[in-house]
């Protein structure tokens, strides 16, 4: 018993944590492009930080129930999600599902990916300890795909704590209402500051000086398109070409999510989630963790900007980052046992 995909959307996937490990062997840690949503939207149905959810892409999804259930909507904002019924799903907190229950999450107004975190998390197997889906290896997730009309997955035992929410949801509701949402969850403020058009706080590269002055300049100086080419691997941008003082001939070396890099065309790359594992293009700058998950959301069309910061600034908010995160986690958790 679990979840029926009635309509994938653009794109869907199974997405959790991340799957570490195994770089070494040229697979990537992949899992979900905005780590903050998924971490948020697990924490508000009492998974653990990690569990794996379903990511969808601009269009959402439509999902049938197939047992009581309890969800959070965090990420893209998708304002016109409901239940076949017509009764909205609000984001960023907390929903009770009733069995039987249709949800459409309806085409995203701001961002570009959203998480819809389930109590007791996506069920399908770990494959080298991640449920995450990579499509290019065809590995983890359901089947190693994106998901298809008409997929099951499974869903996972609700946590004790958990469960209880939901049967208190119930009971506050009409019989026969299908979404029943708490009165509680993560306010607007504390919430990524996701935009059209964000400002990313990036490090210097190591190939960063072999650029000419001009070229870091206009790294800093003017705002870069996100192309339609761009993808779960890496964001494709279109700006100032960045070009370097003389040609350089490099072996490839590793890169990871965040690296800023440089092929020959002088348009650069931001590597995301899926970014692979080694790299051969100079690399100008890296972008800070903290703010991934807004260069996560940036929709083609849309554009960013670049921000110099230092290594110990960047750590410095990682730290503040992952303190907030891990303060939210356990209030929730006591939240869901208390209510």
């Amino acid at each position: 018993m679990g979840i029926v995909v009635e309509s994938p959307g653009l794109l869907t996937t199974v997405q959790d944590g991340g799957r570490f490990g195994s770089r070494a062997i040229g697979v990537s840690v992949g899992g979900a492009a905005d780590t903050f949503a998924l971490r948020t939207a697990n924490a508000l149905v009492g998974n653990a930080p990690g569990a794996a959810a379903l990511e969808t892409t601009m269009t959402g999804a439509s999902l049938r129930f197939e047992r009581d259930a309890l969800v959070a909507l965090c990420g893209a904002d998708h304002p016109d999600a409901r239940a076949e019924d017509g009764t909205p799903l609000p984001g960023w907190l907390p929903v009770f599902v009733r069995s039987g229950t249709l949800l459409r999450l309806g085409p995203a107004r701001r961002g570009l990916r959203a998480m819809l975190a389930v109590a007791g998390g996506i069920a399908v197997p770990a494959v080298l300890g991640s449920r995450s889906t990579h499509m290019r290896a065809a590995l983890g997730g359901f089947a190693g795909r994106a998901l298809q009309a008409g997929d099951r997955l499974p869903a996972g035992p609700l946590p004790a704590a958990a469960a209880a929410l939901a049967a208190r949801l119930a009971r506050t509701a009409a019989p026969g209402t299908a979404l029943v949402p708490s009165t509680w969850g993560l306010a607007p403020r504390w919430r990524p500051p996701y935009a059209e058009q964000p400002t990313l706080r990036v490090m210097r590269g190591r190939e960063a000086d072999s650029f000419e002055a001009a070229s870091l300049e206009a790294l800093f100086a003017a705002p870069y398109r996100v192309t339609p080419q761009s993808d779960r691997m890496g964001c494709r941008l279109e700006g100032g070409p960045l070009r370097l003082r003389a040609p350089l001939e490099m072996i490839s070396e590793a890169v990871a999510p965040g690296a800023v890099q440089v092929p020959p065309d002088g348009q650069p790359i931001a590597l995301l989630a899926e970014a692979q594992t080694t790299g051969g293009y100079p690399r100008i700058a890296h972008i800070a963790a903290v703010d991934l998950p807004l260069l996560a959301q940036v929709r083609p069309g849309g554009a960013v900007r670049f921000a110099e910061i230092g290594l110990e600034e960047a750590q410095a908010l990682y730290v503040m980052r992952e303190r907030a995160l891990r303060q939210f986690t356990a209030a929730a958790a006591v939240r869901i046992k208390s209510l």
